[in-house]
């Protein structure tokens, strides 16, 4: 879906996917972390699949990481998981809720 500024829904999310990841990495605070789930919530209200996240969230990290040092690598790596956890939370505890009488 295109919105009026000619974007879609994935080209907004992955420009805030982007902005989020690169404050989390050299910080990992609880407000970036909120950031990450609003995120998820905002994706998952906008109907984004799952799948949809996982391609936004792996080209943003290839992004991140043809940028990145080699000493550096290993902390990008796992910071990016970290995101993309608290980005998901989101699509698990709707999954939950429907799963749970």
């Amino acid at each position: 879906m295109t919105g009026p500024t000619g974007r879609t829904v994935l080209d907004d999310l992955t420009q805030d996917y982007r902005m989020t990841l690169r404050r989390f990495l050299p910080r990992r605070d609880e407000v970036v972390r909120e950031s990450a789930y609003e995120l998820g919530r905002r994706a998952f209200t906008a109907g984004v699949s799952l799948l949809d996240v996982c391609r936004i969230h792996h080209d943003v990290c290839l992004e991140v990481l043809r940028a990145t040092g080699a000493d550096d690598l290993i902390g990008v790596v796992d910071g990016a998981g970290e995101l993309l956890l608290e980005v998901l939370a989101a699509y698990d505890m709707t999954h939950r809720s429907v799963l749970d009488p």
